[in-house]
């Protein structure tokens, strides 16, 4: 299969990596079969125990507040975190131990809970926005939901140089704590956008240059007979039904894993891995010069 430049964008350019800062959203989901006791936030914000949250601390982990179990002046070890997260600017307020009971998810609080700040989320338009006019990477989830995969993808996108992610409202995993740390940061880097039909959003990606490929245990195309490459929009399913009918007619072509194995694939996070390498292992040997083995000549359909 052969293609050439889509639509206006076209040209040979490096993608920009995101800007800016963004922390993980919170979220107000009731727990299941019951209320939430009241004044307990949800724990998707929510940071609890020393090493826990020294380990926020540590690894840059926007936050926007800490509650300490009053009385805990004599504890040197909590005395010293709590001087820390002073000294990097986050306010420490003191509550009673029962408010710290009430918002712990496990009751191991250990007389401190963090709470990081909310997740701001790119537009579409501003992942398109920075991939410029040349050759870029975008990521499409078709509703991930496991936040530690979402969060490899992630790290694994902004390792590369994507320009952006972009993951559906509802029925997604989004950015938290968890993804937080299974992406060591990246979701600080890179534009990750919401949006509320993925479908239309391809749409516009194509509008803006994009091809699309789809990666599918379905295809009849493994990933190194495909023109994974350019200015390309790669499509990642989620973990049980892989990529929806809906969103796979709207893609341009679909490839495949090899597998010589018995195993099954592999998981959702590990083969977006293998697809963005493959994508900038094709850009590398491009602008060096080589076309890179699998790749069809630019400017040819």
């Amino acid at each position: 299969m052969r293609r050439g430049p889509r639509g206006a964008a076209g040209g040979r350019g490096q993608a920009t990596r995101g800007q800016g800062q963004r922390g993980p959203a919170s979220r107000d989901n009731a727990r299941k079969g019951g209320q939430r006791p009241q004044g307990q936030r949800p724990a998707t914000d929510l940071i609890e125990g020393r090493r826990a949250c020294a380990e926020a601390l540590e690894g840059g982990l926007p936050l926007k507040r800490a509650l300490v179990a009053m009385g805990g002046e004599q504890d040197q070890t909590l005395v010293g975190l709590v001087r820390r997260l002073e000294a990097a600017g986050v306010p420490v307020e003191r509550v009673p131990k029962g408010r710290l009971d009430a918002l712990s998810s496990h009751g191991a609080h250990q007389g401190i809970v963090v709470q990081t700040r909310p997740f701001a989320y790119a537009e579409l338009s501003d992942v398109i926005a920075n991939a410029g006019n040349g050759h870029a990477l975008v990521v499409l989830l078709d509703h991930v939901t496991d936040e530690g995969n979402f969060g490899a993808i992630v790290r694994s996108a902004e390792v590369v140089g994507a320009a952006g992610v972009v993951i559906a409202k509802a029925r997604a995993a989004g950015v938290g704590v968890g993804a937080y740390k299974t992406s060591a940061g990246a979701v600080l880097h890179v534009p990750i956008a919401q949006v509320s039909n993925l479908a239309t959003a391809i749409d516009e990606l194509k509008r803006a240059g994009f091809w699309v490929a789809g990666s599918t245990e379905h295809a009849t195309q493994d990933v190194w007979s495909t023109p994974l490459e350019g200015r390309l929009c790669l499509v990642m399913g989620s973990e049980g039904s892989g990529i929806s009918q809906l969103v796979r007619r709207k893609c341009d072509f679909e490839c495949r894993l090899p597998q010589r194995g018995r195993v099954e694939s592999l998981n959702v996070a590990q083969a977006a891995t293998v697809m963005c390498y493959e994508w900038l292992r094709r850009e590398s040997a491009a602008a060096a010069g080589a076309p890179a083995e699998g790749a069809a000549p630019a400017g040819e359909l």
